[in-house]
């Protein structure tokens, strides 16, 4: 009796402590939510039109997607910020000699490639070397300035470049992404470009590309984060870029969503993208611009040559209208031959001119350009007022070709449009000379140095096309390049656009815009002003595809 008591008892207590756990349990249950969170994991793939060639910086020049990709996995001795100013990028320090002949760079302590190796002047020297041989397949005008360039590593840290003469814009070369010497420095020049570290290179960029890939073959390309540059680590562990052959499939692959984001939009896309219910579009400026040279040589429309003449043509185009029916409103209204952004830019100086849509009409009467009653052309002594426009042959220009020709039109001036049938076609056509007015597109240099455009030696070798033959300006384009200081040089360039104003050898039309599109699916994705490719990724480490959920403390309630 007892025993079955003992058990009787045991079993209570059991039974007791039971409850009082599922009533302790319901009570925790009742204070606990679950909420979702960003998780790391997921790849973030980005499509672009095009493959890269070789993902080196000597050789990336006249391929846009390499472009792209060298800026995300090389640094230069020094980058720019938004005013064209340059800055520290592996080298944390320069100096110019007194004579203004010698650059004497200090490279950062620390530096270390993708496979930790360090990096020293030993590299930089290396790089730049190599574009002293003849051998190497850079461009001509590369390999000619560093040719003239004596290179001195004074020790692992520091490097002196001796030039023939003081020449300011030598520092934007200096922005060229040096290579590992310990790679590749016993490989012979004349095999470099087709060397294996062209597909898998090592850099010292923000990114890196990952080990054992064919993206050759794949079409797809992996880049992973630099730890010394994400010291933080980022949620998304990958970066895929991923080539498409035409805007077609890229788009299909991003309305599909199997890719998150397209590397450029184009005008022509601009509708079917906009169309994709998770697109967000990011547009900024882009360092480019498009702008209509005059021919002033013989070969060209002869009245060109009379300022006046020129001023007019200026005067009786409206930007604003280009844009709007040539380009679905993707640009941006520009005067003049530098970027809003650039530090020798001042747009009062051609607000000065005094050339406006007003005088147009007067400008040409004056210049003898009649047009008489019931005539749709202006003539002069039986000549009629016609020009060449010369293009090329893309989507884009034969539309604001055609927009320019309208309104030069409406002006009285007869246009012939004329179509370059390719990129050669027009550059053959330019340096012919074979042309009235040519419709070309500018990516200008960092530096606001326009010497090889629009100086007097430039007409004879350089890209002077215009024959602009001024000789006061060509002399401030020359003292410019001359100096270092930034005080010292925007006195020659003002003096040069003040010419430039008043003259007239080329009407800017407007500055190109960039368009990046992302997928509603990337979390937490801001970006800011996009100077150069790497520029999107500022903020990546925030960025997140995946969520995870978590329990929490319920938040109490406050009594009102």
């Amino acid at each position: 009796m007892k025993l079955h008591l003992r058990w009787q008892l045991l079993l209570a207590v059991v039974g007791f402590g039971l409850i009082l756990a599922i009533l302790s349990f319901q009570v925790q249950s009742a204070g606990l939510c679950t909420t979702r969170v960003p998780a790391s994991g997921g790849v973030f793939a980005e499509g672009m039109v095009g493959a890269p060639q070789r993902l080196n910086p000597l050789f990336s020049d006249p391929f846009p997607v390499d472009q792209e990709l060298v800026n995300l996995l090389f640094d230069g001795l020094v980058q720019y910020d938004h005013a064209g100013r340059f800055i520290p990028a592996l080298a944390e320090s320069w100096t110019v000699s007194e004579d203004g002949r010698s650059l004497q760079f200090t490279l950062r302590s620390g530096l270390v490639w993708h496979d930790g190796e360090p990096i020293t002047t030993a590299d930089v020297a290396f790089t730049y070397g190599l574009l002293q041989q003849d051998a190497v397949p850079a461009a001509d005008a590369v390999k000619a300035l560093w040719q003239t360039i004596t290179i001195n590593p004074i020790d692992e840290r520091t490097i002196e470049f001796v030039l023939t003469e003081p020449y300011a814009p030598f520092l934007e070369a200096t922005m060229r992404g040096i290579l590992p010497a310990h790679l590749l420095q016993d490989v012979p020049v004349a095999e470099l470009a087709d060397h294996a570290f062209n597909q898998q290179p090592v850099g010292s960029g923000p990114w890196r590309v990952a080990p054992g890939q064919d993206w050759a073959t794949t079409r797809s390309l992996r880049l992973t984060p630099n730890p010394l540059d994400w010291r933080e680590g980022t949620q998304i562990p990958a970066l895929d870029f991923r080539f498409y052959p035409d805007e077609e499939s890229l788009l299909t692959a991003f309305a599909n969503g199997d890719i998150q984001a397209i590397n450029s939009v184009s005008d022509e896309m601009l509708p079917g993208v906009t169309a994709v219910p998770q697109a967000r579009l990011f547009t900024t400026v882009a360092p480019q611009y498009t702008q209509l040279v005059f021919n002033q040589s013989d070969t060209g429309f002869a009245p060109l040559q009379q300022a006046a003449v020129r001023q007019a043509l200026a005067a009786g185009l409206n930007r604003d209208q280009l844009i709007d029916q040539a380009l679905n409103g993707q640009g941006v209204p520009l005067t003049g031959p530098y970027l809003p952004d650039s530090w020798a830019s001042d747009q009062a100086i051609f607000a000065a001119a005094g050339v406006s849509a007003a005088n147009s009409d007067e400008l040409l009467n004056n210049a003898g350009w009649a047009l008489s009653d019931g005539s749709m052309v202006r003539q002069r002594e039986g000549e009629s007022f016609q020009l060449r426009l010369l293009m090329l042959n893309s989507d884009v220009q034969q539309r604001l070709a055609q927009a320019v020709a309208t309104q030069w039109e409406n002006l009285g001036v007869a246009v012939v449009v004329e179509t370059a049938v390719s990129l050669t076609d027009l550059r053959e056509k330019l340096a012919a000379r074979d042309f009235d007015v040519a419709l070309v597109d500018i990516t200008p240099s960092i530096d606001p140095d326009l010497y090889d455009f629009w100086s007097q030696e430039a007409i004879i070798r350089g890209q002077n096309y215009g024959a602009w033959n001024n000789r006061r300006a060509s002399e401030a384009l020359e003292a410019g390049r001359q100096v270092w200081g930034l005080g010292e040089r925007r006195p020659y360039y003002n003096t040069f656009l003040t010419i430039y104003a008043d003259q007239v050898p080329a009407i800017t039309l407007y500055q190109h815009v960039y368009t990046y599109a992302l997928s509603s699916e990337v979390n937490q994705a801001e970006i800011g002003p996009i100077y150069e490719p790497r520029d999107r990724y500022q903020t990546f480490a925030n960025w997140f595809l995946l969520y995870r959920d978590v329990t929490i403390t319920c938040p109490t309630e406050e009594n009102s």
